[in-house]
C-alpha cells in the first residue's frame, strides 16, 4: 500500500476531526467523539477488509489526465461546504447551543445513517476497480463498465452513501443550522451524479446499455 497516500489520508482525517472540536472549544464533546470514532472504525476497515488494490490505490492518489473542468469546481465547493458544516456544528451544538437539544432517538439515528453511509461508499470503492477520486475515462488504465455488486441496484452506490451520511451528520451531532451547508452539499453530489453519469453515457464503451438494466441512478425507484 502507497505510504504517502495513507499518511495523507490520516493527517487529512484528523485536521477534519479537529475543526470540529476546536470550534466547538472542547474535549468532551460527545456528539465529536461519536463521530470520530465512526470515522476511525471506517478508516481502519478502508486498509484492512475493504483495502483496494494498489493500481487503484495509485489512480486515486494521483488521477491521471484528463479530470472533467466542471469537476474540479464541484470538488472544490464540495470541499467548502464540509469545512463549513464542521464548523457550524461545532460551534452550534459544542459551544453556542443553538440548536435545542435532540431526543436520543435523532442521535441514533444519526449515528446510524453516518456509518452506514460511508460504510456503502467503502463497499462501492471496493467493488469498482476504476473509482477514480475525480470524473475522468480512464483510457489509459482501459476503463470498463462496472456492473456487479452494489452497481447492480444503482449505478452510482458511492454517491447514494455520501448523501446518507451527510442526512446523519445534523442529527448525530445535534445542529439544525449545519443543514444549511449539508444542504448545498447533497445539491453538489446530485448535480456530480447527473454529470458524470452524462459523462460515462457519452463517452464510455457499454456504459448506455447499462444504463438500461439498471435504471436507477443513487435513489432506486425514483432517481
Amino acid at each position: 500500500m502507497k505510504a504517502s497516500y495513507v499518511i495523507k489520508h490520516f493527517i487529512g482525517t484528523f485536521v477534519f476531526f479537529a475543526i470540529i472540536f476546536v470550534c466547538a472549544g472542547r474535549i468532551d464533546y460527545w456528539q465529536g467523539l461519536v463521530y470520530v470514532a465512526i470515522g476511525l472504525i471506517m478508516s481502519v476497515l478502508n486498509y484492512t477488509v475493504l483495502r483496494i488494490d494498489p493500481e487503484l490505490l495509485n489512480e486515486r492518489s494521483k488521477p491521471g489526465e484528463g479530470t472533467k473542468s466542471w469537476d474540479k469546481a464541484i470538488l472544490g465547493l464540495s470541499f467548502l461546504m464540509t469545512i463549513t458544516m464542521y464548523v457550524i456544528a461545532g460551534l452550534d451544538s459544542g459551544r453556542y447551543h443553538w440548536s435545542p437539544d435532540f431526543h436520543w432517538s435523532f442521535y441514533l439515528l444519526g449515528g446510524i445513517l453516518t456509518g452506514s453511509g460511508q460504510l456503502l461508499f467503502l463497499v462501492a470503492q471496493k467493488q469498482n476497480k476504476f473509482f477514480s477520486s475525480t470524473v475522468r475515462i480512464q483510457t489509459d488504465r482501459n476503463q470498463t463498465v462496472c456492473d456487479t455488486g452494489l452497481y447492480k441496484v444503482v449505478r452510482h452506490p458511492a454517491y447514494m452513501g455520501s448523501v446518507i451520511q451527510a442526512l446523519g451528520f445534523p442529527l448525530l451531532l445535534g445542529s439544525l443550522w449545519s443543514i444549511l451547508p449539508i444542504g448545498l452539499l447533497i445539491v453538489l453530489f446530485l448535480v456530480r451524479t447527473y454529470l458524470e453519469d452524462k459523462t460515462l453515457q457519452n463517452e464510455l464503451k457499454g456504459y448506455p446499455e447499462y444504463a438500461v438494466k439498471t435504471r436507477y441512478r443513487i435513489i432506486p425507484y425514483v432517481w
